[in-house]
């Protein structure tokens, strides 16, 4: 019984550790933000606030509260999937594993459904995509700068995608690749250059773009709703006066909206366009193909090798 005490005391006291990693983070945001934001009056929408520059031999390196919010949002995803997994077991006893089972199974199965069976290793990188890029939303909900907004961190991503595509779009050897753009015709090549390169800047703009502007339309109707509150109450004696009743319950349901759904909204498409620009851009047939010609020559080659040993 004493051994058993002592270990739920010590399963207790890790989720305790593991709780307080996942909120550390998002505290010590908030706190920057308070130290570093200067004072503002009115409405103010700006971009991240720059924290401090790195000189660099070729351009210097900024700091900004998009790169800072960034590592806070990975550092408590990191923690909460740790939570999620602790005293994980055979069979689950437990809500945090059925949570944690439920998400690995639906992503998994959204994997297999959009890429096929073949990517089924992919299921770990949309998860990631997926969750940091709802929490980098969801930041706007604590009052910090979600990361999101930032054309940077959202044309860092497409980068990625954009370099995975590639990847897979070569497996069939860069001849291959390079013909690609002279189809249907090689007049269109040039047009086919363009696409490709299109391909991770409208994923960027996409992300940032609808992020930023819902950020912006809840600002301008809450500063709006502030005014009309102050108009139609100036005739009222006092603190009456300056009691903001049309900002109550409004600004709220757009923020849902707007942080909430949409921010879910972008992560879910953002995912499901890295899906599917992979998936479609890898030539299975023309790669299944070429591997076959590739073993046959090497049955051949060893064929004439055992030959040729068997004559000395």
């Amino acid at each position: 019984m004493e051994v058993k005490k002592k270990k739920d005391l010590k399963f207790i006291l890790t989720d305790i550790l593991l709780l307080i990693g996942m909120l550390l983070p998002i505290a010590a945001g908030l706190v920057l933000k308070v130290l570093t934001e200067p004072a503002s009056e009115g409405i103010s929408i700006t971009g991240a606030n720059v924290y401090f520059t790195i000189k660099m031999p070729i351009q210097d390196l900024p700091i900004s509260e998009a790169q800072v919010n960034s590592v806070i949002v990975v550092l408590s995803v990191f923690f909460l999937c740790l939570f999620l997994t602790h005293g994980i077991k055979e069979r689950p006893d437990s809500i945090r594993q059925h949570i944690a089972e439920y998400i690995v199974e639906q992503v998994s199965s959204l994997v297999s459904g959009n890429m096929g069976e073949r990517f089924s290793m992919f299921a770990p990188f949309v998860a990631a995509i997926m969750g940091i890029s709802v929490f980098s939303s969801l930041l706007t909900l604590v009052g910090l700068f979600p990361p999101t907004s930032d054309i940077n961190i959202t044309a860092g991503w497409a980068i990625l995608v954009f370099i995975l595509i590639t990847h897979y779009k070569l497996k069939c050897g860069p001849i291959y690749y390079l013909k690609g753009f002279a189809e249907p015709i090689p007049l269109f090549a040039p047009l086919n250059v363009i696409g490709e390169i299109a391909t991770p800047v409208s994923m960027a703009f996409r992300h940032y773009g609808n992020v930023l502007s819902g950020s912006v339309i809840s600002v301008l109707v809450a500063a709006a709703l502030q005014g009309l509150s102050a108009k139609l109450l100036s005739w009222l004696p006092g603190a009456l006066a300056g009691f903001p009743l049309f900002q109550i319950g409004l600004p709220a349901v757009l923020s849902i909206y707007f942080d909430v759904f949409s921010g879910c909204l972008q992560a879910f498409i953002f995912a499901m366009l890295t899906m599917l620009y992979i998936s479609n851009g890898f030539p299975e047939e023309d790669y299944i193909a070429r591997q076959r010609r590739k073993d046959e020559k090497k049955r051949r080659a060893m064929a004439i090798q055992a030959k040729l040993d068997a004559k000395n």
